[in-house]
């Protein structure tokens, strides 16, 4: 095994380098370029190489991936094809997230999956690194509205119609790249389980030319009332969790005399200030929940995010690219404000002097969109151990590609907010506030 080696990195759809971040943090990496679209993440990337928190030799490639030519890319980095160690990327998910209105690949953002895999073909890495949103696992290629499904009455689903098709499409086309029989593994995992600050659900694909499974980490961290609980392990036994990190590790000792934010409305604010720590729209009287909301209080499901406090002694909630909506609010535990840039970044894992180009809502969509520092550290440290290994020498698992899905404890079940007709309010000396154990650990399926 090779622990001083460094491993080359191209990155795609690159944002404001969360993903890069938490790569860099192994010390196992060594960036060669970035691709993006957005002018601020650019703007970004540039400024922290001028002010040295990024290797001075990295390359900005700023424009559309599909305009962008891998093998030029390959040439300006005199690297050859099948030469490159790591290719990263994180495709805009919109398309999939289960936030949105599902138009998978129907939109035109859903094949930006196919041209990332455009540069799998071309350059073709020793292993590829690419992250989502948990949506994508069940994106179908083409959406059935919810009224028109058998269920209701409709038409058989076709092929393309059912749960999983794009994901399957994808193994499928990667199954064709000439010359490499890549193996894919696909996990479902929380970087709350793994030292992040926020409860995020991501979907991380990691493929590899040589046909071995790659393993990712069991959770390091759970539910904070109950540290000791034990979790999925090995054949030689389990190993105990820390407790969650929380809000309050994240930004309590940060004090900002002008904190840069993009603050809600007057009148947002004045419904907020009835709001206690750890509460939302249930806290407020009737009256006032009926008229702040409008149709979405007959609403069912969902809404804990409406007129919603945050509270120090929990994980943050998955942040958004503007937290300063009523119905997504993310307001700071003790100040009748919105969360600043600084603690959005915190809250993500950006170090403190990684500095942010744009106008305030631009650095916001940054920072919302980025990959938690700490879930990119613990993957490029999987990957790294891998290539450690010397996967060359080692009997791969099969002749054929192996290509499965690994849920990893993704889904954190949050904490009750109405019981027995009454709002709850996070309270840290009563259990059946905070989270419930999780009713799945791990489970694993062959696409």
């Amino acid at each position: 095994m090779n622990k001083k080696k460094k491993y080359n990195v191209i990155s795609l759809f690159s944002g404001s380098m969360g993903l890069d971040l938490g790569l860099e943090a192994t010390q196992k990496y060594n960036l060669l370029a970035c691709v993006e679209l957005n002018k601020a993440a650019c703007d970004t990337i540039r400024l922290n190489i001028e002010k040295g928190n990024l290797n001075k030799g990295v390359k900005v490639y700023e424009g559309s991936i599909t305009d962008i030519d891998p093998k030029q890319i390959l040439k300006e980095l005199n690297i050859r094809s099948g030469e490159l160690d790591v290719l990263i990327g994180g495709p805009p998910c919109q398309a999939f997230s289960t936030a949105g209105k599902r138009k998978s690949v129907e939109d035109p953002r859903g094949t930006l999956l196919w041209q990332y895999l455009k540069f799998v073909e071309i350059i073709k890495p020793k292993v590829f690194l690419m992250e989502n949103v948990r949506g994508l696992i069940s994106a179908a290629l083409k959406h059935r509205p919810i009224a028109e499904r058998p269920e209701k009455g409709g038409k058989p689903l076709t092929e393309q119609e059912e749960k999983g098709s794009v994901v399957k499409l994808f193994a499928n086309d990667l199954q064709k790249i000439k010359g490499e029989k890549y193996n894919l593994d696909i996990f479902e995992v929380n970087s709350v389980n793994y030292g992040a600050p926020q409860i995020r659900e991501r979907v991380l694909f990691i493929g590899n030319r040589y046909g071995h499974k790659i393993n990712f980490l069991q959770p390091t961290h759970g539910k904070p009332n109950n540290p000791k609980e034990m979790v999925q392990g090995d054949l030689f036994g389990s190993k105990k969790l820390k407790p969650w990190k929380t809000l309050r590790d994240a930004i309590g000792n940060l004090n900002e005399s002008s904190p840069e934010l993009l603050n809600f409305s007057p009148r947002k604010l004045e419904v907020l200030s009835l709001v206690p720590e750890g509460g939302n729209w249930r806290s407020l009287s009737t009256d006032v929940q009926m008229e702040t909301m409008g149709k979405a209080f007959f609403a069912k499901g969902g809404r804990s995010g409406w007129w919603r406090r945050l509270t120090f002694d929990l994980p943050c909630p998955t942040i958004v690219t503007m937290p300063n909506h009523a119905s997504t609010s993310l307001c700071h535990p003790t100040e009748t404000r919105v969360l600043s840039v600084k603690e959005y970044a915190r809250i993500q894992g950006f170090p403190d002097k990684w500095l942010f180009s744009g106008k305030i809502s631009e650095k916001y969509k940054q920072i919302g969109n980025a990959v938690p520092i700490k879930l990119g550290e613990v993957a490029g440290k999987i990957i790294a151990d891998f290539l450690d290994s010397n996967p060359v020498k080692i009997k791969k698992n099969s002749k054929e590609p192996n290509y499965r899905l690994v849920y990893i404890q993704s889904h954190v079940r949050t904490r009750k907010w109405f019981n027995n007709g009454k709002a709850v309010i996070f309270d840290t000396n009563n259990d059946t506030h905070k989270y419930s154990k999780p009713k799945t650990i791990t489970k694993q399926r062959v696409l």
